[in-house]
């Protein structure tokens, strides 16, 4: 951290003393009695936040006293480092063919508690060179409402026939690789991109779908499946992907995780797999916790996911590997779609919702609520291990010194989840109408409030008008 701006004003204290703040020329903002959550610095008590010109320079377990600009009252909330999503899709560039943009996006993600996403590949022109990469990261910073770190496409084009130039992207600033939205199928090109990540040493995300297995299939084979009488899609899917990149990559090491698991029998390979010392990890997403393939005959379109929404077995699968560490990272697969691809034929519609706005009342609806974890344990997955996976330990931490990514959350505040209200374009969310608990309150990226429904609790602040 710089030190200048100490040496003209500011008083440090440690945990425990009293701290004084005298900083006229800087602007401050002190957030007053929350509860503060690090996992990463294994920090849970009662205390105080300062944060100065975008930086967080304090962190008290008594009262800081501080002659500044904001003061936010934190009483009864917890105040978390900056979430991170490490699935999301942005449609940007779109071909024209989707609403939602870096800008908007990132105001869901600010909306929902989030200050940092990874966003996919997957856009019309797929990201697949150093210069696509470089101009959504610009394209990013011009907006300005989080940190936007692109994953770049593992085959040129998402075709899995070529490399794509997977050095030159992780020179550009691309976090990882993934043909998301489509597996790379050919074993020979899957070890060669392992090969490449780890030498570029970034990680690998798997989108696990043997197509082989899916040619139809648009719903979880079962019971439910066979009533509406549309093509099923098997558990073995996705598991045999899992289990033939575990094996590929046991001579090569590369960081490999799979995305948006959906199986309990992918929780099982995933756990030996990990217990054998692999650099493996797994994600779980809102949808694959709290609902199952019944939706898709309650719901229709909304409930159409890839991979599909299974059983309760297989819920209670994926949260037992949660609450084990099998499973160590939640991401939400923000997937938004225009309606109009919704209001098909179930055959014919989109797969995917969005869930940036929502996602963390979902998450403690179906784990905190469920008894699988605590706060603390929760927050982990969503900022300390997710900053791990993707190599960048500056975030997902209230380090003094640090950027002030910070997101207060009211765990206990009631609300009923409202897509037309939403940041994101994408109105594709079946858990429209939901009651539930926990809400980011705040969101604060680089020192910046980008979204807030504070009240009374902002004192003698003068705020921007940000929701």
């Amino acid at each position: 951290m710089n030190q200048a701006p100490l040496q003209a004003g500011l008083v440090f204290w440690t945990f425990g003393f009293l701290g004084v703040v005298q900083s006229p020329s800087m602007a401050t903002t002190l957030l007053r009695g929350g509860r503060i959550i690090d996992p990463a610095q294994q920090i849970d008590h009662t205390g105080d936040v300062l944060v100065c010109d975008g930086e967080i320079v304090q962190l008290s377990d008594s009262p800081i006293t501080v002659e500044g600009d904001d003061v936010i009252d934190c009483d009864g909330c917890i105040v978390s480092p900056g979430l991170i999503d490490i699935h999301v899709h942005f449609r940007e560039p779109s071909g024209g063919k989707h609403e939602e943009t870096i800008a908007t996006g990132s105001a869901a993600a600010a909306n929902g508690g989030f200050t940092t996403v990874c966003t996919m590949p997957n856009t019309t022109p797929a990201i697949d060179t150093p210069e696509k990469i470089k101009e959504s990261i610009t394209e990013s910073k011009r907006v300005g409402l989080c940190r936007v770190l692109p994953t770049g496409c593992a085959t040129a084009g998402r075709k899995g026939e070529l490399l794509a130039p997977i050095p030159a992207m992780a020179d550009a600033g691309a976090i990882g690789f993934t043909d998301d939205g489509c597996v790379i199928e050919d074993d020979a090109m899957m070890a060669a991109v392992l090969v490449e990540a780890k030498a570029a040493d970034r990680f690998v995300m798997q989108h696990c779908q043997d197509p082989k297995t899916t040619i139809g299939g648009v719903m979880h084979e079962g019971a439910v499946q066979q009533e509406l009488g549309y093509g099923a899609w098997p558990r073995i899917a996705e598991e045999s992907i899992i289990a033939r990149d575990i094996a590929t990559n046991e001579s090569i090491g590369a960081r490999w995780h799979a995305q948006h698991l959906s199986s309990g029998g992918s929780i099982d390979l995933i756990r030996r797999a990990r217990n054998n010392g692999h650099p493996i990890s797994g994600e779980a997403s809102p949808h694959h916790l709290l609902l199952t393939d019944l939706a898709c005959k309650e719901l229709g379109t909304m409930a159409k996911m890839n991979p599909p929404l299974r059983e309760q077995s297989d819920i209670d699968s994926i949260k037992e590997g949660i609450g084990d560490g099998t499973i160590t990272i939640l991401a939400t697969d923000h997937a938004p779609h225009p309606l109009h691809t919704k209001d098909v034929p179930f055959p014919d519609a989109s797969f995917g919702i969005v869930g940036l706005d929502c996602a963390l009342a979902l998450y403690a609806k179906a784990l905190i609520d469920d008894s699988v974890l605590d706060w603390t344990s929760m927050l982990t997955m969503m900022t300390a291990n997710p900053a791990n996976l993707i190599g960048r330990t500056d975030l997902g931490s209230l380090k003094v010194g640090g950027t002030a990514d910070i997101t207060i959350i009211d765990p206990s505040t009631e609300w009923t989840i409202d897509m037309t209200t939403f940041a994101s374009t994408g109105r594709n969310c079946p858990f429209h109408g939901w009651i539930v608990h926990a809400r980011s309150i705040a969101t604060m990226f680089g020192g910046k409030l980008t979204s807030h429904c504070l009240g009374d609790r902002a004192i003698h602040c003068n705020l921007p008008e940000v929701v």
